[in-house]
């Protein structure tokens, strides 16, 4: 399957979205003992990956990753604080943003390109 333009960026969307379900499912798992959430962990990061392959037929693979890496990272730390209640320093914020400027700094500079 190859995905054109538009679509290509909603396949990554689909990707940085299942992913984080995946690493939310991996989270309640508690170590894969429990079952539901340790089958949806495989489950969606399985559509994850699918999703951003298909991604990769249209968007560069360093531009891809980054978005998809760095979308994720920046979800699941929102995600662990509201769900999780796990703090949010000041300095991992700072580096959080660090990452967002980057993934936007990489798309600039490849639109040219």
């Amino acid at each position: 399957m190859k995905a054109e333009g538009a679509m290509a960026w909603v396949f990554l969307a689909l990707a940085i979205v299942f992913e984080l379900s995946g690493t939310v499912s991996m989270k309640l798992s508690h170590g894969l003992t429990r079952p539901l959430p340790s089958v949806l962990m495989f489950v969606f990061y399985g559509i994850s990956f699918t999703s951003l392959s298909v991604a990769l037929t249209s968007i560069k693979v360093g531009v891809a990753y980054a978005v998809w890496s760095g979308a994720g990272i920046l979800l699941i730390s929102l995600a662990g604080a509201l769900l999780f209640e796990e703090r949010l320093t000041g300095s991992s914020l700072l580096w959080v943003t660090v990452i967002v400027a980057g993934i936007i700094g990489l798309n600039i500079s490849t639109k040219g390109h």
